[in-house]
């Protein structure tokens, strides 16, 4: 199934996992020679910038499209969900998730009422919304899901994430059934962290889509 809806037949001569530890590139070149998925980026709250990893991605990969949600400001879990479930609906290929921060969480609670549809999920910098430190009432997004998610699934996490541990983020990893990738010092991987075209990144969900064959 991962094979003829997620990935390209023609893979000769594309990276595979440990590609990264010989000296990263920025995927843009493997991208672009596969037929990609359909990619969802899914922010979190307050949206993504323009010095973001999601906007330069989509910027520069044609099928990138965002999530858009209503209010980000003050994020509503259900309207959220719809969302998201409508956005998955309407993609002409089954889609893969890139979320970041909230919209990790926001994965996660879609999971649960649907779970379909997608080819999996890159979840990088899941804020911690049980956390004091979380910058506004998380509402119903707390607590956070911890049901094993139905797709394959990568966390991306850092050791000095203001808006969670690595504790935390490897918790939630293990819940979910996702791979853990530490990164180190990152922060909360985006664009005030300075990843705003993040071509490391970029390189991690290409191999992660090569993976689902």
């Amino acid at each position: 199934m991962w094979k003829n809806e997620c990935t390209s037949e023609q893979r000769a001569g594309s990276p595979r996992y440990g590609r990264l530890e010989g000296g990263a590139t920025d995927g843009r070149d493997e991208l672009e020679s596969l037929s990609m998925p359909d990619v969802l980026t899914v922010p979190g709250l307050w949206n993504s910038g323009p010095l973001h990893w999601q906007t330069d991605w989509e910027k520069e990969n044609p099928s990138f499209s965002r999530v858009m949600q209503r209010d980000f400001d003050h994020p509503d879990l259900d309207e959220w969900v719809e969302t998201l479930q409508q956005a998955v609906v309407a993609s002409e290929k089954r889609p893969v998730l890139a979320a970041h921060s909230l919209g990790c969480a926001l994965v996660a609670h879609w999971a649960m009422r649907y779970g379909t549809g997608v080819c999996g999920a890159f979840l990088v910098a899941p804020s911690d919304v049980e956390a004091a430190t979380y910058p506004i009432d998380p509402g119903a997004f707390k607590p956070m899901p911890r049901a094993r998610l139905p797709f394959p699934s990568i966390v991306v996490a850092s050791t000095n994430d203001e808006y969670i541990s690595l504790d935390r983020a490897t918790e939630f990893a293990n819940a979910w059934g996702s791979r853990l990738v530490n990164i180190g010092d990152a922060g909360h991987i985006n664009g005030a962290s300075g990843y705003g075209p993040w071509p490391q990144g970029l390189a991690m969900l290409e191999q992660f889509v090569m993976s689902l064959a």
